[in-house]
């Protein structure tokens, strides 16, 4: 199969559809959306683009972290200008958590020469709401990061289409 997929603007229910190798179309999979969406994601932010723009941060990393059935860590790592020098995912749990080491996250940092750096995890309840554990570690992070002088700019929690964003909500 192909990943072409084509979106039937006459369906209310919003199908879409994956053109195999002989020009048949067929309702896509779950799994072939995903992969299509984190294809999308990565083009969002292709070419060391500024991150500025809260909006498509949210969409680059709702494709990459939605539908994933345990929790991801992940961290955009980004110049003085804020332009993306790379996205990693540093660290993976179980269905329900995931420990983050900032040690490691700062390592990274100081690799890469960021300057900037935005956290992300998901939620695969679907729930987007920050757990109290969510904000110690936020605050931790910034501490970690800050000690050489590495902003952390935000903290997203992604829940299936949605994510929330700390720095929206005041917390950074």
């Amino acid at each position: 199969m192909s990943s072409a997929l084509s979106f039937d603007n006459l369906n209310n229910h919003k199908t879409l559809y994956v053109c195999d190798d002989l020009g048949r179309y067929q309702v896509a999979t779950s799994e072939e959306i995903l992969a299509t969406a984190r294809y999308v994601a990565d083009e969002l932010l292709a070419d060391r683009i500024a991150c500025d723009n809260p909006v498509k941060v949210k969409q680059f990393l709702i494709g990459k972290l939605a539908g994933m059935e345990h929790e991801v860590a992940a961290f955009i790592f980004l110049d003085s200008q804020y332009r993306l020098i790379d996205y990693q995912e540093l660290f993976h749990g179980t269905i329900n958590q995931s420990s983050v080491y900032p040690r490691e996250v700062v390592k990274v940092a100081l690799r890469l020469n960021a300057a900037a750096v935005i956290m992300a995890h998901n939620h695969p309840s679907g729930n987007p709401t920050e757990s109290t554990a969510d904000r110690a570690l936020t605050e931790h992070l910034v501490k970690s990061l800050q000690l050489l002088n590495i902003r952390l700019l935000d903290h997203l929690i992604v829940a299936g289409s949605r994510a929330i964003s700390f720095a929206e909500k005041g917390f950074l």
